[in-house]
């Protein structure tokens, strides 16, 4: 499968791959007593897990995370509208299961809230032989995160739920203690509140995340069903 974003072709993300993967099974393509089946992507084959029931969660494994550079939290903060007492103290870091996500640590709901990222804001914190990438804002709970998502160099102002994020979110919340690093550790993120698109995705970390694997799932919620006719003519 291929996945394109408003602005360009992306190697790996997470609704079309749960969302393809809830087709196959519906239209039997891929038969529904199946538990694993994979989907080969930009980023190679992902493995996909079904948990059945009537309405089935679907994980993904992520691909293998990269670590990139450390940000300034002042530097961050300026870019995304806030002070930087509205950050947790913990510097934010670029990280990539296919496309590059920084990711920053808020101090509660009101200051994710009353974050925003657009081009310019995006441009103080690039540098000239930088990628694209998008910049993931949370702040810890109980169950996991609160968080939202900007990628105006992607053509997404902000995204209601971005599965891809969720792999360096885990990474980053493990690395400064605010989950476990004991393995079989779940976590929920809650994300696309602030825009009237609650979403809410479900993070699984196996043993230890390198060998074992990050897994990301949901639900798929049906809202449009059509049939397409093609018409080829010669000239």
């Amino acid at each position: 499968m291929r996945i394109f974003s408003p602005a360009k072709e992306l190697p790996f993300a997470g609704h079309p791959t749960i969302g393809t993967a809830f087709v196959l099974l519906q239209e039997g393509i891929v038969s529904r007593n199946s538990t694993e089946f994979s989907l080969e992507e930009g980023v190679g084959p992902i493995l996909l897990r079904i948990e059945g029931g009537p309405r089935p969660l679907i994980w993904m494994r992520m691909p293998a995370i990269r670590e990139g550079r450390c940000y300034g939290s002042s530097l961050c903060a300026r870019a995304l509208g806030l002070q930087p007492p509205d950050l947790l103290p913990m510097e934010p870091q670029l990280f990539s299961a296919g496309n590059p996500t920084v990711v920053v640590a808020a101090k509660d709901r009101a200051a994710v809230d009353r974050a925003w990222l657009d081009s310019a804001g995006l441009k103080t914190l690039k540098h000239a032989e930088d990628e694209s990438f998008c910049v993931y804002l949370f702040t810890p709970t109980p169950d996991g995160a609160y968080s939202r998502m900007f990628a105006p160099e992607y053509g997404i102002p902000e995204d209601p739920a971005t599965g891809s994020s969720m792999g360096p979110l885990a990474v980053f919340m493990m690395r400064h203690k605010l989950i476990s690093n004991a393995g079989g550790e779940r976590l929920v993120s809650e994300q696309g509140t602030k825009m009237g698109r609650r979403s809410r995705l479900h993070v699984e970390v196996r043993g230890n995340e390198a060998a074992d694997g990050i897994f990301v799932g949901g639900h798929v919620t049906p809202l449009v069903e059509a049939v397409m006719t093609l018409s080829f003519h010669n000239d």
